[in-house]
């Protein structure tokens, strides 16, 4: 996509993961696609086993071959998993917000950011539960006798906006700070249908950014800073399409 819409896409890696099989043979594919491609980021299954859950949280030790080649390349990983063959779970409906919210909490219990401060994780959907449980999050974090949630967590996980209605949005903004939201919209997303309420597409989502009652440079932050930030490979391959 990226090389037939340079102009408008920057490429991310999706990782060959499988259940049961070492994050660290996904090495290779991680190199090629950030030094021979320009990939600006990784998308990091958290569940390669669709929805059966079989992998280690994201706080162990498994995982940290992906993370030394994320800190050594300065790339965010965006934490998404991918369709569900758990038929308890609807992949879009169910399994992709589970996921998100699993996440978090694997991070919230554990030292992950101690062990790498400057590791960065994008979790999609506005962060699944999380903005709407925050106070669940916070008292959790409180008992384990963990650092507030804004030192503990914010400075490496962050939370984008394909979420499909204005007060989940307005939800967003307000209980999670601008600096660690990043806009997003789906091309194909999971509701592809017109919102008979508004007469808009579900996941047009910048119509609610536009709504929502944040100042210029929240929003500013919110549609460009923070993904500079987050991506700062972004800037070089910018440069080099001569943007």
């Amino acid at each position: 996509m990226s090389r037939l819409f340079p102009d408008h896409f920057t490429p991310a890696a999706m990782l060959p993961q499988g259940p049961g099989v070492d994050p660290a043979t996904c090495i290779p594919e991680l190199v090629k696609c950030v030094e021979e491609f320009g990939n600006v980021a990784i998308n990091l299954n958290p569940d390669p086993s669709g929805g059966h859950w079989s992998s280690p949280p994201l706080s162990d030790r498994h995982w940290y071959p992906i993370y030394e080649k994320m800190i050594e390349y300065d790339i965010p990983a965006m934490i998404h998993v991918s369709t569900s063959c758990n038929p308890c779970f609807h992949t879009t409906g169910a399994h992709y917000l589970n996921a998100d919210t699993t996440a978090f909490m694997q991070c919230l219990t554990s030292e992950l950011f101690k062990e790498f401060p400057t590791l960065r994780f994008v979790i999609p959907h506005g962060g699944g539960a999380v903005p709407y449980h925050w106070g669940r999050f916070r008292g959790l974090a409180q008992m384990m006798e963990k650092p507030l949630l804004k030192d503990h967590l914010l400075n490496n996980i962050f939370f984008d906006t394909c979420v499909y209605h204005q007060p989940g949005i307005d939800l967003l903004t307000r209980v999670i700070p601008a600096d660690n939201i990043l806009f997003a919209s789906e091309m194909i997303g999971a509701v592809r249908g017109l919102d008979p309420e508004t007469g808009h597409y579900y996941d047009d989502t910048r119509r609610y950014i536009e709504a929502a009652h944040i100042d210029p440079g929240e929003r500013y932050k919110i549609y460009e800073a923070n993904a500079r930030r987050v991506y700062p490979r972004l800037d070089a391959a910018l440069k080099a399409k001569g943007r």
